[in-house]
């Protein structure tokens, strides 16, 4: 058994009068994307300077006004590429650059020598504040600790009266959720006691979950006490920067959130140490998917994922939320059943609401509308078949018919694993439409006898087809030309049937257009119907080739059962 007896639980608070779990989230918070410190201190080889340039540039594009570049005072290329950033000019008017580093007098003042040149920035300071850091890290008490927080708050406020620009504080109580709740505020008011804090002169209070230690509702219980308990909430920008040791780092913001975070720290696709910060692409697309605008655009999500591995050498896991390569797969005879059937309600319904079973999000918001949604293996039905077929190839299966070739799609996923989309379709010519032995059709010419009174029929069709290597010509009569190609057959060709069904639609549209016909037939004597495909720019001609692909079917089912 494992030792589970050596862990405990983290003193938690009590809340009683939570109100969190009755909110909504209705709008997007402020975004600072960390990719280009958390993210990047976290890679086994980080990026150098023009792999930070080509992310800072993707950052920006997609939307993030607040983006940490790095701890300047750490090493020379993250120096290097803030000045990088400033000396090119490429930031944003609407970008404000943030740096990171601890309460060090002399990481503070090489911080400040990095920013030179720029009008606006955040510095961010941090120290750790947790129980078992005070213990064990620092050998320091409470006031110790508070007090290296509020010198370095002292040294930015005096080192901003040298800097050209605005200077927006960030204060982090590292490892917060390691912190007693009270103490926390009593660190973070402090802070903006000697900042001079105020309604307009606001300090971001950052509250991160440096280590995940519970469940995500003890987070949003955090954030909801101490919002209430500041000195005063109108001088703070409440920020949330939660990680992801305990896999739960997207349910913890969704409710720091709910609880009153004005503001999320993140990254794309959550990279970061350890398990990893917030995924901010799942949070903002889960606002997305709840009809919020997230101000963040994802709607190239595959590009945005290709920077990513390129410039990181990470790899976007396949079941990643939204960008994952099989997130929007399915494999489940059900599930892909579900999806075929609600992809065709949501065409022709006027409202377009998205509601489509399994899919939260439609992947052509994503721009991944291009990759199959519906995969093919040995667990999948005819409903995942018949999506393929109609989404990739344009074939809409009768619903009577998908059985029969789902069975055939299924016998060679037993024998080979997952079936592609163009092997599903090859399969379907070889097995209907290019089903030409012992029949094939040559030629048709269709005679309206409707005006000859002595005529019983409408229709009289001459058929020209092969039959067993011999060409042969065959005259049918009937009320319709499908009815007259059925005499024809019946009374020319060694295999009986009757017409159970027919359906047809267009292929393709425009001037060369085809069209294709779909026919069930059940053979004199056989217990079961079978399927006959056709395809020609005429559609009686379709139906008629449709009718032979049948016949040939039927002709093969005999054989079998002889043998």
């Amino acid at each position: 058994m494992m030792n589970y007896q050596k862990y405990k639980r983290f003193e938690t608070i009590s809340l009683p009068d939570r109100t969190w779990p009755d909110r909504h989230i209705e709008k997007a918070p402020t975004w600072c994307s960390v990719d280009l410190r958390d993210g990047n201190q976290a890679l086994v080889t980080p990026m150098n300077i023009d792999e930070k340039v080509e992310m800072f540039q993707k950052l920006v594009e997609l939307g993030f006004k607040e983006i940490e570049v790095g701890f300047p005072s750490a090493s020379q290329i993250e120096y290097d590429f803030i000045r990088k950033l400033i000396d090119d000019h490429l930031v944003p008017d609407d970008v404000t650059l943030q740096v990171l580093t601890q309460c060090r007098e002399h990481l503070i003042r090489r911080t400040f020598e990095s920013l030179k040149g720029l009008d606006k920035a955040i510095v961010h300071i941090y120290n750790s504040t947790s129980v078992l850091q005070r213990d064990v890290v620092f050998n320091k008490n409470k006031e110790e600790i508070k007090k290296i927080a509020t010198d370095g708050c002292q040294l930015v406020k005096d080192l901003c009266s040298e800097f050209d620009g605005k200077v927006i504080l960030e204060y982090s109580p590292e490892s917060f959720t390691g912190t007693e709740m009270d103490y926390a505020v009593e660190v973070c008011d402090a802070v903006m006691d000697v900042w001079g804090a105020s309604k307009d002169n606001k300090v971001i209070i950052n509250l991160p979950a440096t280590v995940e230690m519970d469940t995500p509702n003890v987070y949003a219980d955090q954030i909801e006490w101490i919002g209430r308990h500041f000195k005063d909430r109108e001088r703070v920008i409440l920020s949330l920067h939660p990680h992801n040791d305990r896999g739960t780092g997207v349910a913890a913001t969704e409710l720091g959130l709910l609880a009153g975070a004005d503001r999320v720290e993140g990254t794309l696709f959550g990279n970061g140490e350890r398990t990893g910060n917030v995924d901010l692409v799942t949070v903002a697309l889960n606002m997305y998917t709840h009809g919020v605008d997230p101000k963040l655009d994802f709607s190239h999500i595959n590009d945005i994922k290709k920077m990513y591995e390129r410039v990181t050498k990470m790899e976007v896991p396949p079941r990643q939320p939204y960008a994952g390569q099989l997130v929007f797969t399915a494999f489940s005879g059900s599930h892909q059943d579900a999806i075929n059937k609600g992809m065709h309600k949501y065409r022709e319904r006027d409202n377009k609401q998205w509601e489509v079973p399994y899919l939260p999000i439609d992947p052509a918001d994503l721009n991944r509308q291009y990759e199959p949604i519906v995969r093919i293996n040995s667990q999948s039905g005819k409903g995942g078949v018949a999506f393929v077929m109609d989404t990739v190839f344009g074939y809409h299966i009768p619903k009577a018919m998908q059985a029969n070739f789902a069975k055939v799609v299924q016998n060679i996923s037993e024998a080979e694993g997952e079936v592609s989309p163009e092997r599903i379709f090859d399969t379907f010519t070889k097995e209907y439409i290019d089903m030409e032995e012992p029949y094939k059709f040559i030629s048709q010419k269709l005679i309206d006898e409707s005006e000859d009174p002595t005529n019983d029929f409408d229709r009289k069709v001459i058929l020209k087809i092969i039959d067993h290597g011999e060409e042969k010509t065959l005259v049918g009569h009937g009320n319709g030309p499908i009815d007259a190609v059925r005499d024809a057959l019946n009374s020319g060709s060694s295999v009986h049937f009757t017409l159970l069904d027919y359906s047809e639609h267009a292929l393709t549209s425009g001037s060369s257009s085809k069209a294709a016909s779909y026919v069930e037939m059940q053979g004199e004597g056989m217990q079961s119907a079978e399927w006959g495909v056709g395809v020609h720019a005429n559609i009686t001609t379709a139906t008629i080739k449709a009718m032979i692909s049948g016949l040939n079917r039927i002709h093969r089912d005999l054989r079998n059962k002889e043998g």
